[in-house]
């Protein structure tokens, strides 16, 4: 009766460890972090780019429904001249892009702007940029949260993809002198801003990549 009991007991507990290392597996692969910002393949060398794994699914009319009709227009003409666009990715991009320049901005770093905006937005942060460093100032500010990320507008210009996103977006700023003297604003105050940037993407290149190419205060 000891023996069975024994027997009984190691196979529940072999049967255990197989459970354990098939839901175990799924467990991790279920918590896996989703991308949150635009990430290029390695291979491209791009700073910036939407998810387009040839693996997602599709973008269809169903999933465009409830945009205003001229969104919804300017978004399908997008999914035909490219197959692999997908909304919902593209937008958590742009969030994570939004994000990422901002703060490239405030601590004046030009390489990783020259990479995520086109000719002219970047020229305009560079030129800010130089003027700040100019008068000895420097930026300390925070976004604190992203409040809402939506479609403000969506067209194909010839070949070219744009799609303007409005950012609603609490931030903190504080402008320091030389010396790090805070000279304006408050860490502790955070500051409703709303944005309405542009994205392009030539719907011809094989990279992936979605540059900023228009800045806007809604």
């Amino acid at each position: 009766m000891i023996y069975e009991i024994v027997i009984l007991a190691a196979i529940a507990a072999f049967l255990g460890l197989r459970l354990y290392s098939v839901l175990g597996r799924r467990a991790e692969h279920e918590e896996e972090s989703i991308p949150t910002r635009f990430e290029a393949p390695e291979s491209t060398g791009a700073a910036t780019s939407a998810p387009q794994n040839a693996g997602q699914q599709l973008a269809t009319p169903r999933d465009l429904a409830g945009f205003p009709p001229a969104i919804e227009r300017g978004l399908s003409a997008i999914v035909a001249a490219d197959r692999t666009f997908d909304l919902l990715p593209f937008l958590e991009g742009a969030k994570g892009a939004y994000v990422m320049i901002l703060e490239a901005f405030w601590r004046g770093d030009k390489d990783e702007l020259r990479g995520l905006c086109d000719s002219d937005v970047y020229a305009g942060f560079a030129a800010a940029i130089d003027e700040r460093a100019k008068e000895g100032l420097t930026l300390d500010n925070r976004v604190i949260r992203i409040e809402d990320t939506t479609v403000h507008s969506a067209r194909l210009d010839g070949q070219i993809a744009r799609i303007a996103v409005r950012f609603v977006t609490d931030i903190a700023t504080v402008t320091r002198d030389k010396d790090g003297n805070p000279v304006a604003g408050s860490l502790d105050d955070a500051v409703e801003s709303r944005d309405i940037w542009t994205f392009s993407r030539d719907t011809r290149s094989a990279a992936p990549d979605w540059l900023l190419d228009e800045t806007d205060a809604d």
